[in-house]
């Protein structure tokens, strides 16, 4: 595992987060916000309701261009969310968790802890120079974000419907003896 479990557990939320809005949008009700909320196993405040879930869908865009930048240009947006919500680290053991880090209150709002936590995910990515982990679907009609924690790299589609279609299509393409895009 390259990261530690905080690190990693951040990613995939926001890596999750930014993908459900690639269509069809997944993230519409305040239904969809509570199963996100436990999935991710987010603690703190949350209050479900829809102000609250269209400030989670604001992140979706400002999350995507954090994690698709280069290490040098991710610093400087991993740094304004930090002071855009005075984060100060702390260690932290909660539930079945070890000690990790948390930057913000957990009264604060759920957008705010949703996006202190990836840029203090991406402070690790930034300092192991790990950013070829994060990257776009290689599936060329898919926006669809990958974090790769494989040990030799090798994830390249964001789930496994966007690897499965191109198997078909390479497999296809092989056996009709016609060129892949």
């Amino acid at each position: 595992m390259p990261f530690a479990h905080d690190t990693e557990s951040s990613l995939l939320a926001a890596v999750a987060l930014v993908n459900s809005a690639v269509a069809p949008d997944t993230l519409t009700t305040v239904e969809a916000l509570d199963e996100f909320y436990r999935e991710h196993a987010y603690t703190g405040r949350h209050t479900g309701d829809r102000a609250e879930l269209e400030e989670v869908r604001a992140l979706r865009a400002p999350l995507r261009t954090l994690l698709t930048s280069g290490r040098d240009d991710a610093v400087p947006l991993v740094n304004r969310l930090l002071a855009a919500a005075c984060a100060v680290p702390r260690l932290v053991r909660h539930d079945q968790q070890d000690w990790h880090l948390h930057a913000t209150d957990p009264e604060a709002p759920l957008a705010t802890r949703i996006a202190v936590e990836t840029a203090m995910a991406m402070i690790d990515v930034v300092r192991a120079d790990e950013t070829s982990r994060l990257g776009v679907c290689a599936d060329p009609d898919c926006d669809g974000l990958v974090l790769d924690l494989s040990r030799n790299r090798s994830r390249r589609f964001c789930s496994t419907a966007c690897g499965n279609r191109n198997a078909v299509a390479a497999y296809r393409a092989r056996r009709t003896g016609t060129p892949q895009p």
